[in-house]
């Protein structure tokens, strides 16, 4: 959807806390005692949702039927209304009426929701690209920017990351094709810009946006800069709001036709100063501060994205209403004392009276959206705080339910689009769920002698929680168990960190030294938050898999209403409550000890594990009780962590990295994280350079040392002892690429022999062989197959070490064919027993000799 990140946005809103805010509470001014809350005003809910839905039916519909359907109900409401005043003039009850007025107004709404919806689905089929997009044309095209520039990181699928594009919503302007014609149009395309490669600097900043280092000018493009560019129009992929897609080509730099407006690059300069004062911080802390002021994720790692994502803590990442609240209540204070004469926040202090402080409350609402960029949540939460202000401006009191139904009306009728966002129906659920449900559930837990602010916290995320899953689900295909724990511990450090951010994007353009040092206090409560969701995403039973369709959300739903039944029944007995609260936490923990009982895994006295880890290596040699040594790490930080830990690895004396293709070297923050690691040994063989330089970035982060090995090292921890058998040292041979290059191990755990190939190709297996390390590789009993068991394999090697157990680490389905049956086949016909984690999950070695035995997990 346009406006929108990536999924990880899609769960904006899974916990507010202050939604209060959208509305005034208690008295008239100067009264003691707010007034008596009535019945709940539904009224403006069914046009609301009538025109929510109309939206969402109406952008694909053809015109005729956009206009039928608008002229019907235009009729229909006149006919009712005229009912309506007859009635009233000829003095029947207006009660009677009440229900042709409801009809009406929702008829009303009907009918200005298909017209808007059909006059934004016309612009997609509104001039020249659509027909160009089919004849997937070059056109050169002027396209004003409508979005914050977006990095696009695909998965680690390979030896490599694909090239990171970076993305821009946009609205085309001027189309120059090539017989020479120009069309003015306004029509909105997703702009694909590929960033060129460069060369990493030595400054161990995290790369944004290229290959190295040094940032793509395209990325310092803001919204309302029209450009020039030569591109190729293709279609979409899916029906949504763009009408085509242009692949920009030549992206060295962007050809700026028009500069852009002033609103813009105030916001501009506001976020830049952010940067520049978060610069110094930790890493995590330095990514996702400025996510948490203003949105602005280009420094969040795929890897933080994901651990945010697996532990429902993405709406953090993102702008929403709980920053404008944070916001508002500093200027307001809180909304139940917004009108009374002991009101408080900053307003009463600065002696601004009620109206000006609702003016004033507006102008920061505007501000916000600007410099926020106009994402659902933030025009949901800024539309919820406009009717809030104008109720204080005016003396009125509005209720918080009519205040969402009008924000979610005149939304929709703004940009209809919006009706079919996933994010912006995650945050009108998350907003309801917080009006609803979570009083009552904290008056409930307060009952039972739960402290009030914790009673406030627990309801909030689990209400959340109970109406977003089943939405979340359809986008993730997984249920987090650590959702509500997490968002209640990054709760208290999300409202320093958002006030304590802004301070520094206030203070950054004027005194950048003030803007450091606030952002250096921000940084200690983002990086909590960093550190719950890494935790949270690492443990074992994070979250389960689930059917991700509708059909999945329906059994959710189901799901979650027969636990919130049993719940009832069971906060009656607080012992039954610790028991299964024991249950859920050892069933998420999944203490290695316990799980070894249950499910037999890892077996005991395991010497050699092979982690599932997909289309790459990770591999770990048992060194000790909580020891072992890593061999490579898995293109995903998560599922290497998540494999060490399942392991019960600890402490890591060395990590050796084979090469330093992705698939080897990208998992390797997971590796490190939270253990104790001696050092990295690599090849010295340097590329690719953009992910050698990843790693040293990653050690000199940790402080752990990096070394080079070369043939003939040897070493020893525990029982456990190896030697370095490839690359030989100095110009013996020039490898043909990285895979030539990988660190060859040939290892013994007591009387079990090992040897792991990482990816050698046939030429560097045959120079092998000739070395005089080839006279010791006869009769392993444990080979791991060079990489991923593909076609490409000695034949002499193979019959040379004549395994008796070949392990192979592949993804399921990967585009590669790995493992190739013809390996198999090979490895089969030596008498070896081969197995691949595509097909059989992680594998661990036990015993040696014969009771030389292998398990899955």
């Amino acid at each position: 959807m346009r406006g929108e990140g990536y999924g990880g946005r899609a769960e904006e809103e899974t916990r507010r806390t202050r939604a209060a805010v959208h509305a005034a509470a208690g008295s008239r001014l100067g009264a003691s005692h707010p007034r008596q809350e009535g019945p709940t005003d539904l009224r403006l809910v069914p046009p609301a949702l009538a025109a929510w839905a109309t939206s969402a039916v109406m952008l694909d519909v053809a015109p005729v039927w956009v206009t039928g359907t608008a002229v019907g109900c235009l009729l229909a409401a006149g006919v009712l209304l005229s009912l309506a005043r007859g009635r009233a003039q000829v003095g029947l009850p207006g009660r009677s009426g009440w229900p042709r007025v409801t009809v009406a107004a929702v008829l009303l709404c009907v009918a200005a929701a298909a017209l808007s919806a059909g006059l934004h689905g016309a612009d997609l089929r509104r001039g020249p690209l659509p027909g160009l997009a089919e004849r997937y044309a070059t056109v050169i095209a002027e396209a004003e920017i409508t979005s914050d520039p977006r990095l696009f990181r695909p998965k680690v699928r390979g030896p490599a990351p694909a090239p990171t594009a970076v993305l821009f919503d946009a609205d085309v302007r001027r189309v120059e094709t090539r017989d020479g014609r120009a069309v003015a149009t306004r029509t909105p395309v997703l702009m694909v810009v590929d960033v060129e490669r460069r060369t990493p600097s030595s400054t161990g900043s995290p790369p944004r946006g290229t290959a190295g280092d040094r940032p793509s000018p395209w990325l310092a493009l803001l919204p309302s800069t029209r450009v020039r560019v030569t591109a190729r129009v293709v279609p979409p992929s899916e029906s949504g709001d763009i009408a085509a897609v242009l692949r920009v080509r030549d992206p060295a730099v962007p050809e700026v036709v028009e500069e852009p407006s002033a609103a813009q690059r105030l916001a501009g300069r506001l976020r830049a100063g952010l940067r520049e004062a978060t610069d110094g911080l930790p890493a995590d802390a330095r990514a996702l501060l400025p996510g948490l002021v203003v949105g602005d994720t280009a420094r969040i790692t795929p890897e933080l994205d994901q651990a945010f994502k697996e532990t429902d803590l993405a709406h953090t990442l993102a702008v929403s209403g709980s920053n404008l609240t944070i916001i508002l209540v500093l200027l307001v204070g809180p909304p139940g004392l917004a009108q009374r004469v002991e009101r408080r926040g900053l307003a009463p202090r600065l002696g601004l009276p009620l109206r000006t402080t609702a003016l004033l409350g507006g102008a920061l609402t505007l501000g916000f959206v600007v410099v926020c960029r106009p994402d659902p949540s933030v025009l949901r939460a800024a539309a919820c705080g406009a009717v809030t202000l104008l109720a204080l401006a005016t003396g009125r009191r509005r209720s918080l339910i009519p205040a969402l139904a009008t924000a979610v009306l005149l939304l929709v009728l703004y940009d209809p689009w919006l009706s079919r966002s996933y994010g912006f129906l995650l945050s009108v659920l998350a907003t309801g769920a917080l009006l609803t449900l979570a009083p009552r559930w904290s008056a409930a837990l307060r009952g039972r002698r739960v402290p009030p602010r914790l009673a406030e916290a627990l309801a909030a995320a689990a209400a959340a929680q109970a109406l977003c899953a089943p939405v979340v689900v359809v986008l993730s295909a997984r249920v987090s168990l650590v959702a509500v724990p997490c968002n209640l511990l990054a709760e208290f450090a999300i409202a320093p960190a958002t006030v304590l951010g802004f301070a520094a994007l206030a203070m950054a353009p004027w005194a950048m030294p003030v803007a450091k040092a606030l952002a250096w206090c921000a940084g200690w409560p983002a990086g909590w938050i960093a550190d719950v969701a890494r935790t949270g995403a690492a443990l074992p039973g994070a979250g389960v898999d689930w059917p991700g369709s509708w059909t999945g959300a329906a059994l959710l739903a189901l799901a979650t209403v027969a636990v919130l039944l049993a719940g009832r029944r069971l906060i009656r007995h607080p012992w039954w409550c610790g028991a299964f609260g024991v249950l859920l936490v050892l069933a998420v923990v999944q203490p290695p000890p316990l799980t070894r009982v249950v499910t037999g895994w890892p077996p005991p006295g395991w010497r050699f594990a092979m982690c599932d880890v997909g289309q790459g290596d990770a591999t770990v040699l048992a060194a000790g009780a909580g020891t072992g040594v890593v061999v490579d790490a898995g293109p995903d930080p998560v599922l290497a962590d998540r494999c060490l830990r399942t392991l019960g690895i600890t402490r890591i004396p060395l990590v050796v990295l084979t090469h330093f293709h992705a698939d080897h070297v990208a998992g390797l923050p997971g590796v490190l994280r939270g253990r104790q690691v001696g050092a990295i040994e690599t090849t010295g063989h340097q590329e690719p350079a953009e992910q050698a330089e990843f790693v040293r970035r990653e050690a000199a982060a940790r402080g752990v040392p990096v070394t080079r090995a070369t043939a003939g090292e040897e070493r020893r921890t525990g029982g456990l002892s190896w030697r370095v058998v490839w690359p030989p040292p100095g110009p013996a041979m020039v490898p043909e690429g990285p895979n030539d290059a990988s660190v060859t191990l040939l290892v013994r755990s007591s009387g079990l022999r090992l040897l792991l190939l990482g990816d050698l190709e046939p030429p560097a297996q045959r120079a092998l062989l000739r070395s005089p390390a080839g006279a010791l590789l006869g009769g392993v009993d444990v080979l791991k197959v060079a990489h991923h068991g593909s076609a490409y394999q000695d034949p002499g090697l193979l019959r040379r070490v004549a395994p008796r157990l070949a392990l192979i680490s592949a993804g399921v389905d990967n585009p590669y064919g790995h493992p190739a049956p013809g390996t198999v086949a090979a490895l089969r016909a030596q008498g070896a027993v081969v197995l691949s984690t595509d097909r059989d999950g992680a594998l661990a070695v036990t015993g040696e000799g014969a009771d030389l035995a292998v398990a899955g997990d």
